[in-house]
């Protein structure tokens, strides 16, 4: 490939050599380090291809072999930049068009987003257009290490971020974290639940020290396990707990000889506690479906998209009762990466008759069954495993519910600020001294 490409810059000849001894001509161009390929036999003569630097050389030798050479083709730059060099236009075209692509592959012309479910692309847009990180920006504009830092600084619950840029793309990669848990054990905003990669504040006490913080339960349950790193535990394996008791306390009681408290030392727990825990799940889908039935009836829009500016052929407007519209589009790009701001796509809308219809016993078992397996693996998933379960499928007129409670082991446990406790010492003069 990269000889092809060297051959046509330099450019080069196609010739027939015709004579009494073309062999001996061959042998001559060997000699001389004249480089022939594409060699055939066309009768009594030989038809070949070589260099113009090449063809240059041959007039001694066809002198000395009494041979004829005859040229047959052209090909190459020299000979293209040659036949069209009238043509002003056309290089002035050429080389407006080698500026447009340099001048163009110095901007982004699209961000992709990658691995985020929970935040839709367009919210993430929106944001970083905040931040004036937009599609159609100089790539010298692009920090992609304060493009990480101010999305960890705004969404909490992305525990990793990467920024890159791919020819003209800016490639965002987006890890988050689905345990985020509020203090009361409901699912948290995700502005306001705390990561692993940006720590929420932590409120101060009068002596400037972390604020001590206890273990509680998220739910009700049998403790199955507890292995406690900082703090005092509360609670033993078999106890019953209910959600909101003290597991590991940040208070460690100080003791005189006489077993009074009479100071009091804080520190914030770190503990791994697992419990039994029941929860109860139900499914409920309805036992009728609406089957589609597609009509040859439909309208198309054709559009091309240049920047901010839509070209569009065609019309959407219909008097449908029921109907479906899909859309396809295409980016352009040269390569792999190098997008240009140029797409064009079609939008379809179809119409179609539905009829309500029933599902069969199988089907309605099948759904619910494929939907439980779903839930169970999202708890895998969360580290919560399910020891049993007594779920039961009712299929009704109307409704196909699954039903149940299920049995689960499970981490119980969440944070919450440690009670300060005051201590009230007696002075010489027997009036009390309260201290904290």
């Amino acid at each position: 490939m990269i000889q092809s490409i060297i051959r046509y810059v330099h450019g080069y000849v196609k010739v027939r050599v015709e004579g009494y001894s073309p062999e001996r001509f061959l042998n001559l161009c060997s000699h001389h380090q004249i480089y022939i390929w594409g060699l055939t036999p066309c009768g009594n003569a030989y038809e070949m291809y070589m260099s113009l630097k090449g063809f240059r050389k041959l007039r001694p030798i066809v002198r000395k072999t009494h041979t004829k050479v005859v040229l047959t083709g052209r090909a190459g730059l020299p000979f293209f930049l040659q036949r069209y060099r009238k043509r002003k236009l056309f290089f002035i075209s050429f080389f407006l068009c080698l500026g447009l692509l340099y001048l163009y592959s110095s901007f982004i012309w699209d961000i992709h987003f990658e691995g985020n479910e929970k935040w839709t692309n367009e919210t993430l847009l929106e944001f970083l257009e905040t931040k004036e990180v937009t599609p159609h920006m100089p790539k010298k504009q692009v920090d992609c290490a304060q493009i990480v830092k101010e999305i960890r600084k705004e969404y909490d619950d992305i525990v990793w971020v990467s920024a890159s840029i791919d020819g003209s793309r800016l490639r965002i990669q987006i890890k988050e974290n689905e345990d985020t848990f509020r203090e009361d054990g409901e699912d948290a905003d995700p502005k306001s639940a705390s990561s692993d990669s940006t720590p929420p504040e932590v409120p101060k006490t009068e002596s400037s020290q972390a604020q001590p913080k206890d273990l509680v339960a998220t739910k009700d349950g049998v403790i199955t396990s507890i292995i406690t790193r900082t703090g005092v535990p509360m609670v033993h394996v078999g106890d019953t707990v209910a959600k909101g008791d003290i597991l590991v306390s940040g208070r460690i009681e100080v003791m005189n000889d006489a077993g009074e408290v009479i100071d009091y030392q804080y520190q914030t727990s770190d503990a791994d506690i697992f419990a039994d825990t029941q929860m109860a799940y139900e499914d409920t889908i309805s036992t009728k479906y609406k089957k589609k039935y597609y009509e040859k009836s439909q309208r198309r829009l054709y559009y091309l998209k240049i920047g901010s500016r839509i070209l569009s052929v065609g019309t959407l407007k219909n008097d449908y009762k029921e109907w479906e519209m899909y859309t396809k589009e295409h980016q352009l790009k040269l390569g792999e990466n190098f997008y240009l701001p140029v797409s064009y796509g079609s939008k379809i809308v179809r119409s179609y008759t539905s009829k309500e219809k029933p599902h069969t016993k199988e089907d309605l078992q099948k759904q619910l069954s494929e939907n439980f397996s779903l839930f169970s693996k999202d708890l895998e998933e969360k580290d919560v495993q399910m020891k049993d379960n007594s779920v039961k499928i009712h299929i009704g007129q109307d409704t196909a519910t699954a039903k149940g409670i299920l049995y689960l082991n499970e981490r119980i446990t969440q944070e919450k600020d440690t009670e300060i406790m005051q201590i009230e010492n007696k002075t010489s003069d027997g009036t009390e001294e309260t201290q904290e």
